[in-house]
């Protein structure tokens, strides 16, 4: 029987030759999730001896992770801004530089009063759920054209013991005749031509459909800056995620009356990913 370490080695060796970028982080990650075990426990145990069962698991996620998939789909679960989000191929994985949006948004937030918040186009539900368990007094529905979506939505609400609203419908439109203090929405911004050039491991396996925002990936942008004013409140405040190449062309098209204070927000990488804005 091989130890911990010896498979650990043996996988990373695999998952590297497949071209897999992380090929020991992704190994670290399989392993402990196939003995149920915390990747550091796999180097406080690293001489223990693997069961054959234990080794008929790690091969299936090692094949899988082989052809490109996410190993979070395989795990079931990604860490996010302190909380526990359930993830599946109906729903798009969690970004760690998202987080920098729900952070912006909780310093902005957290010392306001009561407030009707909405998360549109919600996927996961991780933007909404992660402010809402940091600002617990924010009034939070989470929408999602998507019947799968909102069932991961529904399912991390509860994991991570927020009270949420759960609404379906395109966009604006589970809303109708009502008002809100504050949007998030991290919509489909990919255009037709970026998707075909995507790694293989988003293109081939995360839902196009919450991928691809028309044919210049704009289209939800656009929808939204002619819908948005009919459903705000006076100063309500905006959280947008957008497309690295986006910066410029979102700032003009929420230009002017009724909007203040716009502004872009780089990612970790220097591209631009955030846009924050105010109703007058």
């Amino acid at each position: 029987m091989k130890t911990v370490a010896e498979i650990l080695t043996l996988s990373a060796q695999f998952l590297k030759e497949k071209g897999c970028p992380r090929y020991r982080r992704d190994a670290e990650d399989l392993l402990a999730h196939a003995l149920k075990l915390k990747r550091l426990d796999l180097y406080m145990q690293h001489d223990q001896p693997i069961q054959e069962k234990e080794l008929e698991i790690l091969r299936g996620f090692l094949s899988r992770a082989g052809k490109g998939e996410p190993i979070e789909y395989m795990t079931g679960e990604v860490p996010f801004y302190d909380c526990a989000i359930e993830v599946g191929p109906a729903v798009l994985i969690p970004r760690p530089e998202t987080e920098i949006l729900v952070d912006q948004a909780c310093k902005s937030l957290r010392s306001s009063g009561e407030m009707t918040a909405w998360d549109i186009c919600t996927g996961s539900g991780c933007i909404g759920i992660a402010v809402k368990k940091a600002c617990p007094h924010l009034q939070l529905s989470l929408s999602d054209i998507s019947d799968q979506a909102l069932r991961f939505a529904s399912r991390n609400a509860k994991k991570n013991s927020v009270d949420v609203e759960i609404l379906k419908g395109d966009l604006l439109a589970p809303f109708a005749g009502r008002k809100a203090d504050v949007i998030f929405c991290n919509p489909p911004y990919i255009s037709s031509k970026e998707f075909l050039a995507l790694d293989r491991s988003v293109k081939d396996f995360e839902p196009e459909e919450a991928l691809i925002g028309g044919e210049d990936g704009f289209s939800f942008y656009q929808r939204l800056a002619e819908g948005l004013p009919d459903y705000l409140h006076p100063h309500a405040k905006i959280f947008f995620e957008i497309g690295g190449n986006q910066g410029e062309a979102v700032l003009k098209l929420f230009s002017g009356n009724p909007w203040k204070n716009a502004r872009v927000e780089k990612d970790w990488g220097g591209k631009d990913r955030f846009f924050f804005l105010e109703f007058e």
